[in-house]
C-alpha cells in the first residue's frame, strides 16, 4: 500500500508553471540569513540613494557656505567640509588599503550630515535646490584648490611634528 501523503484524493494541485516555473520558485527559497538577488539589488539601490545624497549634500554645503541666512558655526564646518571634499587630494591617500578609502566612506559623509544638520531649514532648502540646478546642468561636482592647499598644508603640517617628535630627538 503506498504512504500517505496526508492530500485527500482528488484535492491533488496541479502545477501548471511547468519545470521553468518551478525551477524559478526553487530558486527563491533561500537559507536563513543568506540574502537573495532582489534584496541585493534593493541594498544597492539604496545604497546608490545614500551615495547620490552624500554628493548632493556635499555641494548645498558649498553654496551654504555662501548664503547670508547661514550661520557662522554651520558655515566654518562647512567650509572645511566642502574644502576637503572637493580637493583632488586626499589627506589618506586610496592607494593604502582600507585606510584609503575610510576618510571616503566614513569621516567625510558623517562630517556632512553633521553639517547639514547644522544648517536652519529654510538655507538647507535653498541651497539643496541651488546644489540640484548644479548638478543638472554641470552634471559633475566642482573643484577646490583652496581644499587641495588645505590638505597640502595638513600633511606639511603632520611632516613637521613628525620630524620634531621623532627624528628631531635623535639629532
Amino acid at each position: 500500500m503506498p504512504a500517505r501523503s496526508g492530500i485527500r484524493p482528488g484535492s491533488e494541485r496541479t502545477d501548471e508553471r511547468g519545470p521553468a516555473g518551478r525551477a524559478a520558485t526553487a530558486g527563491a527559497i533561500h537559507r536563513a540569513g543568506e540574502r537573495s538577488p532582489l534584496q541585493a539589488l534593493k541594498l544597492n539601490d539604496r545604497l546608490g540613494r545614500w551615495a547620490r545624497q552624500v554628493k548632493r549634500d556635499g555641494i548645498t554645503l558649498w553654496f551654504a557656505g555662501k548664503h547670508p541666512a547661514t550661520p557662522w558655526p554651520a558655515k566654518t564646518l562647512g567650509v572645511l567640509v566642502v574644502a576637503y571634499a572637493l580637493s583632488p587630494i586626499d589627506l589618506i591617500p586610496d592607494f593604502i588599503p582600507v585606510l584609503g578609502y575610510l576618510d571616503d566612506i566614513v569621516l567625510l559623509p558623517i562630517l556632512i550630515w553633521l553639517t547639514v544638520r547644522m544648517l536652519p531649514p529654510q538655507v538647507l532648502a535653498d541651497c539643496r535646490d541651488q546644489a540640484d540646478a548644479w548638478l543638472m546642468t554641470q552634471g559633475s561636482r566642482p573643484t577646490s584648490r583652496w581644499g587641495a592647499a588645505l590638505v597640502v598644508l595638513i600633511w606639511i603640517a603632520l611632516g613637521g611634528l613628525l620630524w620634531i617628535s621623532v627624528v628631531r630627538p635623535w639629532l
